[in-house]
């Protein structure tokens, strides 16, 4: 159902989104051009710094594809994309390190990772199904499925939203590990930082994606009420 909110509400978030994918997917090109001065790779940054954390219980391995580097905590992996994983440049130590984070949040079982991991079930039901339940309900005047939908969507959102302090602290936490054990220099931890900010901001624009279309299908329903 296409209306103002969508226009007004929906509509910039979409155009933030697509501009940050460009800018992280531009930044992370930039930087995986320039080789860090120890020549260390993804995976030798990832292991030195959770050996530097006393963390023997996860273990790195390749992952396809560009920029889908994770950490999975159900099987305590972290896993590098190709252009990450053997590669030496300061985005790949960058993006490496990132991921550390995530796994040094878990190992010391950080607030915000452990409330994410429970959200998942939920935020996958909800992204699915939430908006399409709300939406049939407002086509067909059934106020019991919009407010169905909406509850369900509310999930999805609070993932999304939680997922902030997240991704800032594993990055916070990167370049504090990066800094403190020298793998790279004042000039090259300047490149990580724009790598990752980058990368933060594709966060929060789907954050306020979800954020504004949840607000939308709010409106929408009083609207009809």
């Amino acid at each position: 159902m296409f209306d103002i909110y969508y226009l007004v509400m929906v509509v910039p978030t979409i155009i933030l989104s697509l501009i940050a994918q460009f800018m992280v997917k531009s930044t992370f090109a930039k930087y995986s051009r320039i080789r860090c001065s120890r020549n260390v790779s993804g995976r030798e940054a990832a292991a030195l710094l959770m050996q530097a954390n006393n963390i023997t219980s996860v273990s790195i391995e390749p992952v396809a594809g560009s920029l889908t580097d994770h950490y999975d905590p159900s099987h305590r992996v972290l896993r590098l994309s190709q252009p990450v994983y053997g590669q030496n440049s300061i985005a790949a130590v960058g993006v490496a390190a990132h991921e550390t984070g995530h796994a040094i949040q878990h190992a010391r079982s950080y607030g915000p990772l452990i409330l994410r991991s429970t959200l998942v079930p939920a935020a996958n039901i909800g992204s699915s199904l939430g908006p399409w339940l709300a939406m049939a309900g407002l086509v067909f005047s059934f106020p019991i499925l919009i407010n169905l939908g909406i509850v369900l969507f509310a999930g999805a959102v609070l993932f999304y939203v939680i997922t902030l302090p997240v991704e800032f602290n594993a990055s916070a936490r990167a370049i504090a590990l990066l800094q403190s054990s020298q793998v790279l220099t004042p000039e090259e931890l300047r490149g990580v930082k724009k790598v990752l900010a980058a990368a933060a901001m594709t966060y929060v624009a789907s954050a306020l994606t979800a954020l504004m279309s949840f607000l939308r299908l709010i409106l929408l329903s009083r609207r009809r009420r």
